[in-house]
């Protein structure tokens, strides 16, 4: 079990500490507005008592996924860069349908 928690340790080090650049606080920082989407739709569905996606949920997954792909463009990752990819283009095509709808 000692063995265990020391592999464990070393790896946690090796990849949180002794790997830190500003690409991977880039992607930290891309995960939390990834993250955070979802705190926001479950707090704005909770508020409303049913099921709801905010403005800002379509936000923060826009920022967040672009974010996401300039990592993964920089790391060099073809399927996180595919992955990325698609999901910009529906965000994006989400926050036009939400600034489509406050025109009229």
């Amino acid at each position: 079990m000692v063995d265990l928690l020391q592999i464990i340790g070393t790896y946690m080090q090796d990849v949180f500490v002794r790997n830190l650049d500003v690409w991977v606080v880039v992607g930290v920082v891309a995960q939390a507005f990834f993250t955070a989407r979802f705190a926001v739709q479950w707090i704005a569905s909770e508020r409303a008592g049913r099921s709801v996606i905010p403005t800002a949920f379509w936000l923060l997954s826009l920022a967040g996924g672009a974010m996401l792909l300039i990592y993964a463009l920089h790391r060099k990752d073809p399927v996180f860069v595919a992955g990325q990819t698609f999901g910009f283009f529906i965000y994006l095509r989400n926050v036009y349908f939400v600034i489509r709808e406050s025109r009229v």
